[in-house]
């Protein structure tokens, strides 16, 4: 009796199982989209990259812009094309995102000056790619404290709000690297996993808590061409591109809007799921057949620095 329950118990839990996995799989075309007009959209690492991008698509939406990095004329500039793409109300901060005292101090400018935060962009990193013996301490805890941290003490700072009104989004930059550790990517790669067991935890939390008028969307991109990659080129682009960074913020911007909870590129990147089925030494051999040990000695090796 008590076998006959457990199999009956487990064929409901199969059954709920493929019934969301249908539900995700139909979801790639959506009935409705989100509604950015009146957002207040903070994005992190704004002045460059990715960021600035995001915060030029999302100009003409009806968002309020609020734009944190320590580059001052980057950030001034990004303002500017916003404001030229349509945004009316563009905020921007001068912020170090590695420093918590600072991300603390301008989150209150932001709710005092602004308002509170709806949608929050983690979009600030850096990548040394140096061997892990080559880090510094001071390296390896910089990478963490930007890459990983930053997202830490913004989460600390703007999700309070949103739980009070269940209303918001949270939006993480990950990478590919968090799903699986890489040549030359120690400091990073430990840095993105623990965005996306961070930002999992936390979707937990809402879900069980009864807010689910919050949503969560981890980014994990492979490469994307942008000073962060200082050149990188993939040698399978076929498999694994080097991604536009205009078409990957387009990208951002539109699973933000379908609310998907992860955006993986190019879909390649889905078969990193998979390492714990498979032998360590394949992983390795892959690494090999796509010559990204060669391709990070390119961009990131001595020969380049000297």
């Amino acid at each position: 009796m008590f076998s006959f329950r457990c199999i009956r118990k487990l064929l409901q839990y199969v059954k709920f199982y493929f019934f969301l996995l249908m539900e995700n799989m139909f979801s790639i075309f959506p009935l409705r989209k989100k509604c950015f007009a009146g957002e207040i959209v903070l994005i992190t690492g704004s002045a460059n990259g990715i960021g600035k991008r995001v915060a030029s698509k999302l100009a003409p939406l009806g968002v309020t812009l609020v734009l944190w990095d320590i580059d001052d004329e980057g950030n001034k500039e990004t303002s500017r094309l916003a404001q030229q793409n349509g945004a009316n109300r563009v905020f921007t901060y001068h912020c170090d995102c590695s420093s918590r005292e600072d991300i603390y101090e301008q989150a209150d400018k932001v709710r005092k000056e602004v308002g509170d935060v709806t949608i929050l962009i983690n979009n600030v990193g850096i990548m040394i790619g140096k061997k892990f013996c080559e880090l510094t301490d001071e390296e390896f805890e910089k990478t963490l404290r930007i890459n990983f941290f930053s997202q830490v003490w913004t989460c600390k700072a703007f999700l309070p709000a949103m739980v009070a009104c269940n209303r918001g989004h949270l939006v993480s930059t990950s990478s590919a690297a968090g799903l699986m550790g890489f040549y030359r990517l120690s400091d990073y790669c430990a840095s993105k996993s623990a965005v996306i067991g961070m930002m999992e935890a936390i979707n937990s939390e809402l879900y069980h808590g009864g807010k689910c008028g919050i949503k969560t969307t981890i980014i994990c991109p492979y490469f994307i061409s942008t000073r962060l990659s200082k050149g990188f080129k993939s040698a399978k682009p076929c498999l694994l591109p080097v991604y536009d960074p205009e078409y990957a913020a387009s990208r951002i911007v539109d699973v933000i809007k379908k609310e998907k909870f992860y955006l993986i590129m190019p879909p390649a990147v889905y078969l990193l799921g998979l390492r714990i089925f498979i032998p360590r030494k394949i992983a390795l051999f892959l690494e090999s057949y796509i010559k990204f040990p060669e391709s990070m000695e390119e961009a990131f090796g001595q020969k380049k620095k000297d």
